[in-house]
């Protein structure tokens, strides 16, 4: 192009710009045009022939049938599997979280431990653990309910979350029992966090959404690794011990395991204690109703124990924890029912007395149906009145010789029953092995029949099977009327809970003091009973024969 062209290239305006590049366009597309109209010419008679026709539908149709399949099959399948793989995630989380308080609950906290301690020994970083454990918080239950106490749970779980840090992980691990592992934290670091947090609770606002707080009290031990724990069983232990000095010294305070202080940090020490509570006579009884639903009258009483001061165990769960730990759990259930049998001198003597026993208790070669009755007859009270409840803290080991003692003691008068029936395995086993002639069904069962199906499901198998056995069916833990109802159309006949009495010490006869919602019965004369054995034992208690 000579410079005259590209002046004049140059002097066109945009518009003509436009319209040379749109007469290019339309070339182009005319040329393509034009090719198609020679093809069709071409290949006409090719392409309505019948075989190639024919080949040429079979193969559009296969594409539109492909796709029809890809968009009725293959995508449904692949929102359903993102669907199940979310569900999937979603039901991992459920299965990690503990419902109450939103935190980690016990598997979670196992399985963050057993990562946490390999991260910390492969990359030789510090890692803290912190054991809490609610101060009291079984007096909240028995004061208050246990409705008042999973707001106080649920309410802890927050401030828990509120007062760590970012990378550190809390749960609940047990009933008021909490656990935070601090990564990157030593010992120190870890004190810190845990003084701040208890500063927090012991300080609430006046007010929450929930209503007034209470300040929470807690216990709390720390262990560190690689500072003094060089395993995962290891940083366990020693925080559990730390945690078990904390409350042994008194409430609300914080210990960090102390190597120097190691034995007197370990619950080894719980012997000489829980010898000196039993020597010192540091138990105190307390009774609580149980009724007959329907009419409201008190039919018996089961003994319960609280350690009192200057006693190192501030709950039943710790006392009897320590007694497990240190092999004293024999002479620790033999002294609670002396001492509740001891203390039941004034109550109505037409009411039974129920009191807890653990099955390795009457495995133990010391005890037998002479322990028993002699220590009722030191305090005067007729075997005929007494109803042992076994609880299923450890296995039975010997079924056999248990059932032999049971059948001892039943020759003497004394009475069973199985208590916590339906929480998980515990309860199911015992019915199976032993023949009992009451049968206490859970406070969670309880507590959820009248909002699950499921749990009514169990309740009323239990009282199926009870039926058959000729046992008498106690629900515990009531403390709504709408769970009476519940209970009742269930088949339920007694019950016990805060709705109907709380525990409490005797100080005189029982028939001066009812339950709330509970009346004294009119004794039964011995001339008025029917029959024998279970049939004149039913009808002692005010309960139909058949």
């Amino acid at each position: 192009m000579d410079d005259a062209a590209r002046g004049n290239a140059r002097a066109q305006t945009p518009s003509e710009a436009r319209v040379r590049l749109g007469v290019r366009l339309a070339l182009v597309l005319g040329a393509c045009a034009l090719a198609g109209i020679v093809a069709e010419r071409l290949l006409a008679d090719l392409i309505l022939s019948a075989p190639v026709r024919g080949l040429v539908s079979a193969v559009l149709a296969s594409l539109g049938v492909g796709t029809a399949a890809f968009r009725l099959v293959v995508t449904p399948m692949a929102r359903s599997r993102e669907e199940l793989t979310e569900a999937y995630h979603e039901a991992l989380a459920s299965a990690l979280e503990d419902q109450l308080t939103g935190l980690g609950n016990h598997r979670a906290f196992q399985e963050e431990l057993e990562r946490q301690v390999e991260a910390a020994q492969r990359y030789e970083v510090p890692l803290s653990l912190v054991l809490i454990d609610l101060d009291e918080f079984k007096a909240v239950n028995d004061r208050a309910g246990h409705a008042a106490g999973d707001r106080t749970l649920a309410r802890f779980g927050r401030l828990v979350s509120t007062a760590v840090r970012r990378p550190d992980r809390p749960f609940r691990v047990g009933g008021d029992e909490f656990a935070i592992l601090l990564p990157h934290t030593d010992a120190e670091g870890a004190r810190i966090v845990a003084r701040r947090l208890l500063a927090t609770a012991l300080a609430p606002p006046l007010r929450d959404a929930d209503g007034p707080n209470d300040p929470i009290s807690f216990s709390a031990g720390i262990a560190e690794l690689p500072g003094t724990a060089d395993s995962r069983a290891q940083l366990y232990s020693q925080a559990d011990a730390a945690l078990y000095a904390a409350k042994r010294v008194g409430r609300t305070e914080v210990v960090v395991f102390d190597p120097a202080q190691e034995p007197a940090m370990q619950p080894s020490g719980a012997g000489a204690a829980l010898a000196e509570v039993i020597a010192r006579g540091q138990l105190r009884p307390a009774y609580q109703p149980i009724v007959e639903l329907r009419t409201r009258l008190v039919l018996g009483m089961e003994g319960l124990i609280r350690p009192v001061e200057p006693a190192p165990f501030t709950d039943p769960g710790t006392l009897f924890a320590a007694a497990e730990a240190s092999g004293h759990l024999v002479a620790l259930d033999l002294s609670c029912v002396e001492t509740i049998v001891a203390g039941a001198t004034g109550l109505d003597p037409d009411l039974f007395l129920s009191v807890n026993l653990s099955p390795a208790t009457v495995e133990a070669p010391e005890f037998g149906a002479a322990a028993l009755l002699s220590i009722l007859a030191r305090h005067g009270f007729p075997p005929d009145r007494l109803v042992i409840e076994l609880t299923e803290r450890q296995p039975i080991s010997d079924p056999a010789r248990v059932r032999a003692k049971l059948q001892a003691c039943r020759a003497a008068g004394i009475r069973f029953a199985a208590d916590d029936v339906g929480a998980g395995n515990a309860g199911l086993r015992l019915l199976s092995e032993l023949a009992f002639d009451m049968v206490k069904v859970d406070l969670s069962l309880v507590q959820r029949s009248a909002s699950s199906e499921s749990s009514s499901a169990v309740v009323e198998s239990v009282v199926s099977f009870a039926a058959r056995t000729g046992a008498v069916v106690i629900g515990e833990g009531i403390e709504h009327p709408e769970q009476v109802d519940q209970l009742t159309g269930l088949g339920v006949r007694l019950g016990q809970g805060f709705l109907l009495g709380r525990p409490a010490p005797l100080p005189g006869p029982v028939a001066t003091r009812p339950g709330p919602m509970a009346t004294t019965r009119r004794p039964i004369p011995a001339s008025e009973t029917v029959g024998s054995g279970m049939a004149a034992w039913r009808q002692s208690i005010g309960l139909p024969v058949s």
